[in-house]
């Protein structure tokens, strides 16, 4: 992102479940970092008390749609419901997700990402994907999430990571790397920060 300067935002996923939230959570106060947390209605609803305490702590809240569906896929009027259907199970849960949403799948294309800018929200998608979802029996290592992660720093760089276990194998990569995550990408000299400042930049 030209003239982000040296700093990168951690975004986190929310759809599948809670696993990898307290760890998550624990890493990101240990180093004093704040992230950005894309909710799915679906999951707010499931996890209020995980909505109060990502935003007890100080981190940004946004909308990831109310049940993770394909949107290009959507009529128009599904999708004002995927995303006011989340806005307000964030909303009751002490949350605003407001004015960021993330596609599931990142798919989208014209009219979908129109749609999104219609309903007061800015699609934002990643410029790295740590794989960590795919877990060890897709073949991803703590070790492996780190390295993209790094591989991709860049000025700007929004790393996509995920709070649920891997439904196959229970692992939480994302979570198990997270804090040599933010030591490495320190010790390159960068800094973190929300959506909010990095877009605002």
């Amino acid at each position: 992102m030209p003239g982000a300067g040296r700093v990168v935002a951690l975004t986190f996923d929310a759809g599948a479940n809670a696993a990898g939230l307290p760890r998550i959570l624990s890493a990101l106060a240990a180093k004093g970092v704040a992230g950005t947390f894309f909710l799915t209605g679906n999951w707010a609803e499931a996890n209020p008390e995980g909505v109060g305490l990502i935003i007890s702590a100080g981190h940004r809240v946004a909308n990831h749609s109310t049940t993770h569906p394909a949107f290009t896929g959507l009529t128009d009027s599904q999708i004002v419901q995927q995303v006011r259907g989340a806005e307000q199970v964030i909303l009751a849960a002490g949350g605003d997700p407001r004015p960021f949403f993330r596609f599931p799948f990142g798919d989208r294309d014209p009219r979908t990402v129109a749609a999104i800018n219609s309903l007061g929200y800015v699609t934002v998608r990643w410029t790295v994907d740590t794989m960590g979802w795919k877990g060890t029996s897709g073949g991803v290592s703590v070790q492996i999430v780190t390295d993209r992660i790094m591989a991709g720093l860049q000025p700007g760089e929004i790393v996509l990571m995920h709070l649920g276990s891997n439904p196959e194998d229970g692992t939480t990569l994302d979570a198990d790397a997270l804090p040599e995550a933010i030591d490495r990408i320190s010790a390159a000299g960068y800094g973190f920060v929300t959506l909010d400042a990095l877009l605002a930049r």
